[in-house]
């Protein structure tokens, strides 16, 4: 009987502990420690050249740890345990061949290429009833996904003629077709409109409380993810702020965080003095000695 891998809210998904990873023998991230459950919608951000990628890259068992480690599922990378189970959706998804010959429903029903495919189809010689049901199974499925990420009227349209969003749709809707219940997603919103990059962040956040999908998203677009996701994590070689969105740091903190000092500290002790509230800001000019000004 196959193992039951529905995910459970509240299961540790990933693990990472100590972690230290170096690329053409320099270190890009130091001593990571994180931990993701199932549910969680989690924005890494951070500058470039900060570690983003390069952690996603070992998440996925691309890249090897120098020190520490990382467990998904409580597996090692890459392990046979592991395998359907995570999707990835890189930044290049939405840049396909302008030429591919392949439709909406076909793209999708790529990600159905897992681990289980060659039993899968072993089964149409030995037991061909039950070939013929899980092909029907797939066939909703696929259909079902479709429907999910908001391409029903596209089904049977070529990719390459769809608009940025809408393949970045389609690049997730191969991704769940997958059954994975993890998704990585490193810049996935690159190139995508406004009004695209709204509808599918709604769509994810709505993955994570519906279907109970883990998302860890790579991005430099900080006000996106503040509103979006759940926690934010700020990467640059080592790990700043873990915590979350209505917590992360403004620029000014944030600044500080990274260890960058005013280039200007005399200029910014003769400006005027900022007090914020809630609701208002009262600025408050040197030497004023009272009243409005």
């Amino acid at each position: 009987m196959a193992e039951d891998f529905s995910p459970v809210c509240g299961e540790e998904i990933l693990h990472v502990s100590n972690l230290s990873v170096n690329r053409s023998g320099n270190e890009i991230i130091n001593d990571i420690n994180m931990s993701i459950t199932c549910g969680e919608f989690v924005g890494i951000v951070g500058p470039n050249g900060g570690g983003k990628s390069t952690l996603i890259l070992t998440i996925l068992g691309l890249l090897k740890p120098r020190t520490g480690s990382v467990n998904v599922y409580g597996k090692t990378p890459m392990s046979n345990a592991t395998l359907g189970r995570i999707g990835w959706v890189p930044q290049a998804a939405t840049e396909l061949p302008h030429n591919l010959r392949i439709t909406v429903k076909e793209f999708i029903q790529l990600g159905l290429l897992s681990s289980s495919f060659l039993r899968q189809h072993l089964d149409f010689f030995i037991s061909p009833t039950v070939f013929f049901k899980r092909r029907k199974k797939n066939q909703l499925k696929v259909e079902n996904i479709i429907e999910t990420v908001g391409l029903k009227q596209y089904a049977n349209t070529m990719i390459s003629n769809l608009s940025g969003g809408q393949r970045q749709r389609a690049a997730i809707g191969k991704a769940l077709a997958s059954e994975a219940d993890f998704l990585l997603m490193d810049e996935p919103m690159v190139g995508v409109d406004l009004e695209s990059r709204n509808s599918i962040m709604r769509l994810l956040d709505n993955l994570c409380h519906n279907q109970n999908k883990t998302i860890v998203m790579v991005s430099h677009d900080l006000a996106s993810m503040k509103r979006t996701v759940h926690r934010m994590i700020y990467l640059e070689h080592e790990i700043r702020y873990d915590g979350t969105t209505e917590d992360f740091p403004d620029l000014s903190s944030l600044a500080e965080l990274r260890g960058i000092e005013p280039t200007h500290p005399e200029a910014d002790s003769t400006k005027s003095d900022v007090t914020k509230s809630d609701d208002v800001v009262i600025i408050v000019s040197p030497g004023a000695e009272g009243g409005e000004s």
